[in-house]
């Protein structure tokens, strides 16, 4: 039922409220959203499915909201639906993952290449030049993964003793973990975990205890910097994490800018820091 009070409609059609980042980022946005009475913040679960995040935009349109928020999950099959969004007056604003056109009002997310460029060069180093890496890959067609995976293979190209195998885990603990499994299985052996996320880490970190693989002599490196990677880090089990804000904080500001009527930055890029044992103690997880 419709809020009586509001005057503003925001709807936030999320790929996933499985993954624990997603469903941070919603309820980070909500809260925000929860103190300005004069919005009703709707907010809609993909379930990790593009066509239902496609409909999911379409039935957020034909309430006509006042602003569009989304995270899509395939950059090339939802360009059309947000572009129709955008041009015919609706604002739209993409929260950490791009679309293949400029129809949009605001991009919000972190440095994605240059995140996967300093992993790459930071794993390089503690590696001496030399082995075998996992690259444990998000959703891949998603502009977060494709931007994380190809920068990463850029900076290892330069390092002809590297290697990189590539297996997809989703951005989710439960498939990272059974891509792990699977390749131990079949008698891979890796000196080094590239997980675009630190769910996928914690993914495969439960497939090597499975395997009684002891975790301390691998490079393991991922992205977010969630509690159990600062859990992770201190113990010894993962040497590194990037800071990747939810964005929630720059979207309400966003938000709330568009529905005054101001403009707002094309790209807002929140900062990204990465976390070894040498700052653990002194950076706050994001969630």
């Amino acid at each position: 039922m419709a809020d009586l009070g509001a005057r503003f409609v925001v709807g936030f059609a999320q790929d996933t409220l499985d993954n624990d980042w997603r469903l941070a980022q919603v309820d980070e946005l909500k809260r925000r959203m929860a103190a300005h009475p004069e919005i009703e913040f709707l907010v809609t679960d993909g379930r990790g499915s593009t066509a239902q995040q496609i409909q999911d935009i379409e039935d957020l349109i034909s309430l006509d909201v006042d602003v569009l928020v989304t995270s899509p999950r395939d950059s090339r099959a939802m360009t059309p639906v947000l572009s129709r969004a955008y041009q015919r007056g609706t604002p739209v604003v993409l929260l950490t993952r791009r679309i293949l056109t400029d129809d949009y009002t605001t991009f919000i997310g972190a440095d994605d290449r240059a995140i996967a460029s300093d992993a790459a060069e930071y794993m390089v180093r503690q590696m001496n030049g030399t082995g075998t890496i996992l690259m444990l890959q998000g959703v891949p067609t998603a502009t977060t993964a494709i931007d994380r995976t190809e920068a990463f293979l850029d900076a290892t190209a330069d390092y002809p003793d590297i290697r990189v195998i590539t297996k997809v885990g989703n951005y989710l603990r439960a498939d990272a973990a059974a891509a792990v499994e699977e390749l131990i299985f079949q008698g891979w052996r890796f000196d080094a975990i590239y997980a675009q996320s630190d769910s996928m880490v914690q993914g495969a970190l439960l497939a090597l205890e499975k395997a009684a693989i002891d975790p301390e002599p691998l490079v393991i490196v991922g992205i977010d910097y969630i509690s159990e990677a600062r859990e992770a880090i201190r113990a010894g089990k993962q040497d590194a994490s990037f800071v990747y804000p939810t964005c929630s904080e720059s979207a309400a500001r966003a938000i709330l800018a568009i529905l005054e009527g101001r403009e707002v930055p094309r790209r807002i890029t929140p900062p990204s820091i990465m976390v070894t044992r040498d700052n653990v103690d002194t950076v706050e997880p994001i969630f």
